[in-house]
């Protein structure tokens, strides 16, 4: 994904943080014990990438730069574990979350798990099934719900089944590529009693590179197929996501949504 300058982690892992916060202090305001660390539900998380970055010193680029090395790329698959272990430890944050993987992709889970990326990781497919019974104990106390392009491959019904697999009311962020309609998920949630916000046509947040001509054929008629406008987006050739927020109707009221996407912090009104 490097020469497609695939990068949404980056710009997600600040808005996740900032979130993540404001879902403390909203437990706080209303009298609730806090749960140390909270917890994150990461959806479509394969091998624990939004993890590695919420919870450790480390940016997107240096990532890149680490598994592109020819001294990593020679290793073998145990050899990789262990240095990995190693280096999210040495750069693992004081505040770090406690962070819930779920993908379909079995193994992607298992190795960002061993890695000590993911607290628990779990590869099932909640399109096809309810969560079992070890996935429902771990989403239980969960505070937020984060995915970074996985809508399109999963639907409301993945969202909805991990939102009511949570105890507590829990947030749920989401960046969605431009062409492919949130409306669906929007509605599941607000059955189940969140609001859900964008940040805005405008606001959006830079995905990759398109990979050819035909993608981005592609992509720009699925915009205009959505209602959307291309120019200055799309036509200049890349792929752009729009964060979805949902949450209780108070929490929405006293965290404003733009605290997020700009330079405010996650101080409530």
């Amino acid at each position: 994904m490097r020469p497609l300058a695939y990068q949404i982690p980056q710009h997600a892992q600040e808005v996740f943080q900032q979130l993540l916060a404001a879902r403390v202090l909203a437990d706080a305001s209303a009298g609730q014990p806090a749960e140390r660390p909270p917890t994150v539900v990461d959806l479509c998380c394969s091998y624990g990438i939004n993890a590695a970055l919420l919870n450790h010193k480390v940016t997107l680029d240096e990532l890149y730069e680490r598994y592109t090395d020819p001294q990593i790329a020679d290793l073998t698959t145990a050899q990789l574990i262990a240095k990995d272990r190693e280096f999210f430890a040495e750069r693992r944050l004081p505040d770090a979350a406690r962070v819930v993987g779920l993908d379909a992709a079995g193994r992607a889970v298992t190795y960002a798990r061993t890695a000590g990326l993911l607290d628990e990781a779990f590869g099932e497919d909640l399109e096809r099934s309810d969560p079992g019974p070890a996935l429902r104990r771990a989403v239980s106390r969960a505070q937020l719900i984060t995915v970074t392009g996985g809508i399109g491959y999963v639907t409301s019904r993945t969202v909805s089944r991990l939102v009511e697999a949570a105890e507590e009311s829990v947030w749920v962020a989401a960046f969605v590529l431009r062409g492919v309609p949130y409306a669906p998920v929007a509605e599941a949630l607000r059955e189940l009693g969140l609001v859900t916000e964008t940040a805005g046509a405008e606001r959006t947040f830079l995905q990759r590179r398109f990979a050819d001509v035909a993608e981005r054929r592609h992509a720009i008629a699925a915009v205009v197929a959505a209602g959307g406008d291309p120019s200055g987006k799309e036509d200049d050739g890349y792929y752009h996501a729009q964060l979805y927020v949902s949450r209780p109707a108070a929490h929405a009221a006293a965290y404003p949504l733009e605290d997020f996407v700009g330079d405010g912090g996650a101080s409530p009104r």
